[in-house]
């Protein structure tokens, strides 16, 4: 899908401008994709990551497609509360403010959920929920409290039907949607807003690290036939950002090609004809029969 270099495809110029936000894992995958279309949007974004190479290359690539909002970055590691602390006052020291946390940093890895010794278990939990809580929670301490308002966008995956290979990743993912619930409702009366956005399968460069059967055999088990493109997870984390986002609070929306509702080869064997598709009853002339309402 081609995009402009400076601008969004499909937000109007300038409709996230004077927004300040803080994408973790914003080096590479999606979170380098969202942290771009919020600069392309006018947000003045901090991108944040355990590699300072990587958030150079990033910022620098920003710099120089002329994007309406400008890429910072900030190195530290979610997983430590005192270097999520010192983040969140890196980007207040910088930007004035922050409004809009961007909770990216996540990761897992295939293995037999019999075969995930223990300390496997605790370190993709480490990442993935306390590495979100860390932010989030210095974020509203040290962010949103004293100004009244802000922002959070947890970023966990789908599907919802388990995730055979991965049942460490599954268990802290579906905590991650559990806490934005409760959050969400903890905060509100502080005017924070606290979303999720489930991601489906994504043509990332993140992918590439998976075995081969599993990249192969990814797009046949999504109806829609296809892998997502970044840039579309990147729009939905962009209006979740907007004033529009706030009507979404506690809320969890999925974007994954319909994998939700389907798990497993797409038609289902048995149901494509030779051709591969899916065939289509045939139906009796309505005549003078009325319609179903």
């Amino acid at each position: 899908m081609s995009q402009p270099a400076s601008q969004s495809e499909i937000f109007a110029a300038g409709s996230l401008r004077g927004l300040s936000v803080l994408v973790t894992g914003g080096g590479t995958g999606l979170g380098r994709e969202t942290a771009f279309e919020l600069a392309r949007c006018g947000a003045a974004v901090t991108i944040a990551g355990r590699r300072r190479e990587v958030l150079e290359a990033t910022a620098s690539d920003a710099l120089a497609q002329a994007l309406e909002g400008e890429i910072d970055w900030v190195c530290g590691d979610v997983r430590e509360r005192v270097d999520a602390e010192r983040m969140i006052r890196t980007v207040r020291e910088q930007r004035g403010r922050l409004d809009v946390l961007v909770n990216n940093a996540g990761g897992q890895f295939f293995s037999p959920a019999e075969l995930i010794a223990a300390k496997g278990w605790r370190a993709v939990w480490r990442l993935n929920v306390g590495g979100m809580l860390n932010m989030s929670e210095a974020a509203h301490e040290l962010a949103f409290e004293p100004a009244g308002a802000g922002t959070v966008v947890n970023v966990t995956l789908s599907p919802h039907h388990g995730m055979p290979g991965m049942a460490h990743s599954g268990a802290a993912r579906a905590t991650v949607e559990a806490l934005t619930r409760e959050l969400a409702g903890r905060w509100a009366g502080a005017g924070v807003t606290v979303t999720a956005v489930a991601a489906g399968h994504y043509a990332t460069e993140v992918t590439a690290k998976y075995p081969e059967s599993v990249r192969v055999g990814a797009s046949q088990t999504v109806p829609l036939q296809r892998l997502g493109e970044p840039i579309e997870h990147a729009w939905l984390v962009a209006m979740l950002a907007s004033p529009l986002g706030r009507a979404f609070n506690g809320s969890t929306v999925t974007l994954d090609g319909a994998r939700d509702n389907w798990f497993g080869p797409w038609p289902p064997p048995g149901l494509a004809g030779e051709a591969g598709e899916v065939p289509v009853e045939e139906r009796k002339p309505m005549g003078d029969r009325q319609p179903l309402v």
